[in-house]
């Protein structure tokens, strides 16, 4: 039986233990760029080929009362669609895309204007298509037991302001002495204008994002999301490593009595809760080397943000709320296209 006065007595040491595993066990492999840009060129390529047929296969699960009256639309909803995924990889506007339309082939046929363009990110058959093409692809791998890696990040609706300096920021803001109360709520009110939240559950084995969600609000409620659209996926989570902003007992009790959670306990964390947080605590404690190698796995989630920004711009130009989260999610379904050819 673990203690309160075991466990505050580790949490000291605990700082010295992460920096010596780091010493001895944490190994910087050089990135080989050549073999990178040849991989990442055949993936898009194998996304591209696949777009299409995804898209399709999205429609189709979807059961549309047919309409008798008002003009048809100029462009299907699955174009559409297909348009909004093309302007996020090129990060065009919505009016340099109307414009530049008749320069990519697979849209010959269709000739609409930039607010129809930003109209189709608040179309709920878009969204809906949007939100299908995310299951198919996870189906698709076939995967449905994983070992997750889970992390949050914030896309700028502003040129001027960058995510993760303003985080870093508010980091500081929120341990220095100095700062007053009043300040840490602007920088929160300020981060909730600024930002939209995304976060992704990872596979560990494919890298496919199994588990995406996006909000305004915070960046917990984007990874509510992203646990409603596991489970719409079917998979479930052996093992699952979060950062320290999610090691309360809350998160232990989120997944299933058998998935392991990899959480380092904030300061002032107790061993009082349910089983599950009981069991991660003795986890740390008693096998701290071992547990950190697991939990540090969780890199690979700040790799794939970092990919996904590079790929598709840190940037989301709309201004409403439902073409905001529209937006975040063609950039979570752009990572798993581009990882649907691999193995």
């Amino acid at each position: 039986m673990i203690t309160n006065r075991q466990l505050e007595d580790f949490k000291k040491e605990l700082d010295i233990i992460i920096d010596l595993y780091k010493k001895e066990f944490s190994t910087k492999k050089p990135t080989d760029w050549k073999a990178y840009e040849k991989q990442w060129s055949q993936r898009l390529r194998t996304a591209l080929k696949e777009i299409k047929s995804v898209i399709n296969q999205a429609e189709k699960r979807i059961t549309i009362k047919p309409k008798h009256f008002g003009r048809p639309p100029k462009a299907e909803a699955k174009q559409k669609v297909l348009i909004l995924l093309a302007k996020d990889l090129v990060q065009f506007s919505g009016r340099k895309m109307a414009d530049l339309l008749p320069l990519f082939s697979l849209f010959d046929d269709v000739d609409i204007s930039y607010k129809t363009i930003e109209r189709s990110y608040s179309n709920p058959l878009v969204r809906m298509i949007i939100h299908n093409m995310f299951v198919i692809l996870v189906e698709r791998k076939g995967i449905t037991q994983a070992d997750l890696t889970g992390d949050g990040t914030g896309y700028s609706l502003t040129i001027t302001k960058h995510y993760r300096s303003m985080r870093e920021k508010a980091g500081e803001a929120a341990k220095s002495n100095e700062a007053k109360p009043e300040a840490k709520q602007q920088t929160k009110q300020d981060s909730k204008r600024l930002f939209t939240y995304a976060f992704a559950l990872m596979d560990l084995d494919s890298h496919m994002y199994v588990g995406y969600g996006a909000s305004l609000r915070s960046e917990k409620a984007a990874f509510k999301a992203a646990l409603e659209i596991m489970r719409e996926c079917g998979v479930k989570a052996k093992s699952v490593r979060l950062d320290q902003y999610y090691a309360g007992q809350s998160t232990a009790t989120a997944f299933d009595k058998n998935t392991a959670v990899y959480v380092i306990p904030k300061s002032n964390a107790t061993i009082r809760g349910s089983y599950a947080w009981k069991d991660i605590i003795r986890d740390l404690m008693y096998y701290p080397f071992l547990f950190l190698s697991e939990y540090f796995r969780r890199e690979h989630s700040e790799s794939g943000f970092s990919a996904d920004k590079r790929c598709d711009g840190w940037k989301i130009g709309q201004r409403r709320e439902d073409r905001i989260e529209t937006a975040t999610m063609c950039k979570g379904l752009w990572h798993n296209l581009l990882w649907l050819g691999t193995t």
